[in-house]
């Protein structure tokens, strides 16, 4: 199971990740974790995309698809569409996931 500050959780269907997301920003990436309002831990991904039309949504997943080495098609926003603060499904097996995740998570923190 991932770490209690870790922003992403086991589902059946895979991975649920917490998403603040920083539409039009002057470059793409992953800016780390933080704790929300709640102290939940978020991820934090920046796109340089308008949050119009879905556009920021489609960004943030070509992004975080490509930095985890997964295709497009496992991930998807499934709650806060029009929001900052977004939901991200990552479909697959939990127990294989997780760690993929976490790995990841330490690399980025370095």
């Amino acid at each position: 199971m991932p770490a209690p500050n870790a922003p992403f959780e086991a589902v059946a269907e895979g991975l649920r990740v917490a998403l603040k997301v920083a539409p039009k920003a002057a470059r793409a990436g992953v800016a780390g974790v933080e704790a929300d309002a709640a102290g939940r831990a978020v991820l934090k991904v920046r796109v340089t995309e308008a949050p119009e039309g879905g556009k920021a949504n489609a960004a943030v997943v070509r992004l975080l698809a490509k930095a985890w080495k997964l295709p497009k098609g496992a991930l998807r926003v499934t709650a806060g569409a029009k929001d900052r603060r977004k939901t991200l499904l990552v479909a697959g097996d939990p127990a294989e996931l997780a760690p993929r995740l976490r790995a990841w998570l330490a690399e980025l923190a370095g």
